[in-house]
């Protein structure tokens, strides 16, 4: 059998006896323990594993008359009903009746026992009685684990046993008595062990390859596989066919042989090898245990897990399936409905990253060689404060809801330099289970979740708006109380959500016709919209007043923005619906620009409900009903990261569901744009309402902007990943504006339109026979061509360097520009004739920008390779140096461009291998986000988070970290959702 990672422990002087102790509780025990029994009789030692475990389990692995299995129960583990629900009394007594009153009769036996097998030290995973045995018999032991039962046990004291509270401590107090607990990643807190050494995960190795494996189970080669897998205990739930995608296969770990499986399932045999089936699958459904969790981590298996309750260790290992993104929660009712497809399908999008060393069997045993040799070992320098940092989480768990686990705080991890050291985006935090519990205050009509947390806990902040129960800070009071009488809850609401988006290639040359590639984010806006007829449309009072002013019962619109004090807007925005008219008429954008300027605070409305105009102006849409909107973003405002397109995209799709419009993903990010360009007055391009609109999660829009062509949804490989990097700069005062730039690209394009027709009339009138006529009329198509060039990006380089560059100024004034030219043909900017523009590197930028994009999409389809990444890194560099040359760079951007170039740089200094590749400024520039590249690894999350820690040290901004995709507005679709009856 392959080893999961290193030789065997050296051998001591003399052969070893281990007496290995092994709780009852689940397989995950059983499989990590064999793991160091092989390396430990490998060594050429004799092991004696006590536990309740069926033999099978070990003989199949290690197969050596120095192995002896004793069947003996010294605990219980917990008490399940089936694979998912623990009874926590039944637990308690159980224990009582297994280890509590036979006691005394424990403590004689074992010590006699291993008086009798001349142990040299005992080993517990995790049985605590032994540990006492142990030290009244002056032989030292060692624990392994990832949790102890007083933990866990603890929490059903809580909750159903006070009476059983001596059991906590008794265990307790067992523990103390061991000499070393080898603490395993994903660990829970464990206050009673005096001496702690972490080790690595301790992981089964691989037996066959994936091809063997499939190919013994008769599975093409290209076939989805799930791997159903609930423990060593058998669920017995009836699995259906239509709950597996179309052409998926599910493989059935632990499946009674009474058992009938659909034809898509296919039942695997009691002693299958796991980890070779798992690496044999493209993703796994089960639930967190230690075992499930090690071995997709090993081996980067998306999980897709159901929680259990009353559980104390799934909270820890979830944070480390997280943090490496190997996991996502599928909601138990939607597991037992069947409901899988949208959680498998979103499985596939992960990307799971965990590098570190998987080697802990073989550590483990070493460690116990030294220690039973009388080695120290010990390296718990800090035994107090991690005594009392356990402590603190042990409390902070216990003081939840029965049945419902909060975060673990962010300082309490394994990877507390991976984790904690910036934030994140709000939406990314670990959330406790109430945000998935609470949609189920909500009837579902049409829809799905998705498995997107975001989304629930949006439904979670809808069931907490109950006017007479609001929970709310007070800087949050105004906006809650104004939600919490906006909606109707009798009646359907209609829920959309749009991400932000990370320019990775293209951005301000979209407006030039450009090849973009655009990433869309994990972060996104959720907006609920509600129709009503007026007579029945809850109003504010200060709507009411005015509609009895006005002795009419007109439509209106009423609008509520969650997080309005962070950018110091106000929270609320109402208006009558006539308000948009002009007679008969919509009125113009300009009227309706200025409508929205009147009041600074509230001038954010205009990406709201600019949206409902531009459906009347551009689609006739009428308008009769009252609408009711809420607002709630987790996409920061001023980071270049599309805030405002995702507001316009979800505002537009919930509007669009509710009333029935049926208008493509491409047509309503074009009718976002207008929004943005006539309404609000900004001259965007139209990449980011694209990549909001019709994006997908972990792949690349590749659009043509011309005006807004699909090219293609490019698959980001998964050696590689993407970070977005906020530089805390909302624009630079020094630098030119987005504006302006676009005036200098536009005045660019006209000059070469010029240029072009000049130099076809003069080949129509020039009589010099210089040329051949077949030279000179291709000559004059190509130059025909250009003179009526509608986009800049269809110039290629080569033609712009030999035929126009040269007579391209730097700058020019807007009027003499006027003067020559007449216009410059931009419907969304105006020249101002006394402002100078710069022009050259404006009219450079995108030409060169689209064959960097051709080149950079072309390059993702090359091999994994360190040459591959530098040539996408090098792109991405050139990208960043033309946006500086423009005058769209800053010197926040620039700085965490240069901190990616000088981790580069270092790394190959050293001889080693680089994990970031390459970074650029994106989107507009003047400041926002930085876009980074690297591998896909461990290490480059460790250098990104290096990064934000020393761009904090010398700005004292700690930049915020865009890490992740999820789907775009098209693929969620849109709920429609109501308060269920009471």
């Amino acid at each position: 059998m392959a080893s999961a990672g290193g030789a065997d422990p050296s051998p001591p002087p003399r052969p070893l006896v281990f007496a290995f102790y092994l709780t009852g509780h689940g397989f995950g025990h059983a499989t990590r323990a064999v793991e160091v029994v092989r390396h430990l009789v490998a060594a050429g030692h004799e092991v004696h594993v006590a536990t309740a475990v069926p033999e099978f389990v070990f003989t199949a692995e290690v197969r050596s008359p120095r192995l002896r299995i004793r069947r003996v129960l010294l605990d219980c583990g917990a008490v399940q009903a089936d694979a998912l629900t623990v009874d926590p009394l039944a637990t308690l007594e159980k224990y009582r009746e297994a280890a509590v009153v036979p006691r005394e009769s424990i403590l004689r036996a074992e010590s006699e026992w291993l008086s009798s097998i001349k142990a040299d030290l005992v080993v517990s995973d995790v049985v605590p009685v032994v540990c006492r045995v142990a030290a009244d018999m002056g032989v030292r032991s060692v624990c392994i684990g990832n949790f102890s039962w007083d933990f866990i046990y603890a929490e059903y004291i809580m909750e159903a046993g006070y009476h059983h509270r001596s059991i906590v401590w008794q265990i307790a107090e067992d523990y103390a008595h061991c000499d070393i607990l080898l603490r395993l990643p994903g660990y829970g807190p464990m206050p009673a062990f005096r001496n702690v050494i972490d080790v690595p995960l301790v992981v089964r190795g691989l037996r066959k390859s994936r091809s063997e494996v499939r190919k013994e189970l008769g599975l093409e080669e290209n076939a989805k596989v799930l791997l159903f897998n609930f423990g060593g205990q058998p669920a017995g739930w009836k699995l259906k066919q239509e709950w597996l995608p179309d052409g998926w296969i599910c493989l059935v770990c632990g499946a009674a042989d009474s058992q009938d499986v659909p034809p898509n399932f296919i039942k695997l045999a009691k002693d299958a090898y796991t980890p070779d089936v798992i690496a044999a699958s493209d993703c796994m459904l089960g639930k967190i245990g230690y075992g499930a969790a090690s071995e997709v981590l090993a081996y980067k298996l998306p999980l897709v897990f159901v929680r259990r309750d009353y559980f104390n260790e799934e909270p820890f290992l979830r944070k480390l399936l997280e943090h490496y993104q190997n996991s996502i929660e599928m909601i138990r009712s939607d597991f037992l409905a069947g409901h899988w497809k949208p959680y498998l399908l979103r499985a596939l999008t992960l990307r799971p990253c965990y590098n570190g060393p998987i080697n802990g069997g073989e550590v483990v045993a070493q460690i116990l060689q030294d220690t039973a040799i009388g080695k120290e070992c010990i390296s718990d320098k800090f035994s107090g404060a991690r005594r009392l940092q356990d402590a603190i989480v042990s409390g902070y768990q216990l003081q939840r809801a029965p049945g419902r686990d909060v975060h673990v705080p962010d300082w309490y991890s394994p990877s507390e330099t991976e984790t904690g050291a910036g934030p994140t985006s709000k939406n990314v935090a670990v959330k406790g289970t109430e945000a998935f519990r609470c949609f189920e205050d909500f009837e579902i009509l049409h829809g799905d979740l998705q498995g997107l947390t975001d989304t629930m806990d949006f439904l979670k902040s809808l069931s907490e708006l109950n006017g007479n129960n609001l929970k709310s800070s007070e800087k949050h009071h105004q906006e809650r109380t104004a939600a919490s009488v906006l909606f109707d809850w009798e009646k359907e609401i209609y829920i959309a959500r749009a991400p932000g988006r990370l320019d990775v290639m293209g951005g301000i040359a979209d407006y030039s016709g450009s090849l973009v590639l655009q990433m869309p984010l994990r972060e996104a806006c959720h907006v609920a919209v509600q129709r009503n007829h007026p007579s029945k449309q809850k109003l504010w009072k200060h709507t009411q007043a005015r509609q009895l002013e006005n002795a009419d019962l007109a439509p209106v619109i009423q609008i509520v923005s969650f997080g309005s004090e962070l950018s110091n807007r106000a929270p609320i925005f109402d208006m009558d619906l006539s308000d948009f008219m002009d007679g008969k008429k919509p009125i113009s954008y300009e009227k309706a620009r200025e409508f929205f300027c009147q009041n600074p605070s509230q001038k954010w409305a205009a990406y709201v409900a600019g949206t409902i105009l531009v459906l009347m102006t551009e689609l006739g849409v009428q308008f009769t009903d009252s609408m009711s909107i809420l607002v709630s973003s987790a996409v920061p405002e001023g980071k270049g990261v599309s805030s405002s397109a995702s507001v316009e995209v979800a505002t537009m799709s919930a509007i669009a569901s509710a009333y029935g419009l049926n208008i493509t993903p491409r047509d309503l990010a074009l009718l976002c744009q207008k929004v943005e360009n006539h309404v609000v007055g900004a001259p965007c391009g139209v990449m980011d309402q694209m990549a909001s609109a019709c994006g997908e999660a972990n792949k690349l829009l590749a659009m043509v902007c011309q005006p807004a062509e699909v090219k293609e949804l490019v698959s980001i490989p998964n050696h590689m990943r993407f970070w977005g990097l906020d530089s805390g700069i909302r624009h630079s005062v020094g630098g030119g504006d987005y504006g302006s730039v676009r005036v200098g690209t536009y005045m660019g394009r006209k000059m070469i339109k010029c240029a072009a027709s000049d130099l076809v009339s003069e080949s129509l009138t020039s009589e010099a026979p210089v040329e051949s006529d077949c030279h000179k009329k291709n000559g004059s198509g190509l130059q025909k061509s250009e003179a009526a060039l509608e986009y800049l990006c269809n110039l290629p380089p080569h033609r712009y360097e030999a035929a126009y560059a040269k007579d391209i100024p730097e700058v020019i004034s807007g009027d003499a520009f006027l003067e020559k030219y007449g216009d410059h043909n931009d419907t969304v900017t105006v020249i101002d004739p006394k402002r100078f523009y710069s022009v050259k590197a404006p009219t450079r930028h995108p030409i060169y920008e689209n064959f960097r994009v051709e080149t950079f999409k072309t390059l993702l389809a090359a091999g994994s390779t360190d040459e591959q990444l530098s040539a996408l890194g090098e792109l991405m560099y050139q990208c960043h140096n033309s946006y500086s040359a423009c005058g769209l760079g800053s010197d926040g951007t620039d700085r965490l461009v240069d901190l990616v170039q000088e981790m580069q740089h270092r790394t190959t200094s050293e001889g080693g291998s680089p994990s970031l590749f390459g970074a650029k400024i994106t989107g507009g520039g003047s400041g926002g986000t930085v876009c980074v590249i690297g591998k896909n690894c461990a290490r480059s999350s460790e250098e990104i988070v290096e990064i934000q820690q020393r761009y904090k040290a010398a700005t004292g901004y700690l930049p915020i970290l865009f890490n992740g995709s999820s789907p775009g507005a098209a693929k969620f679709g849109y709920l429609k959702i109501r308060r269920r009856r009471s």
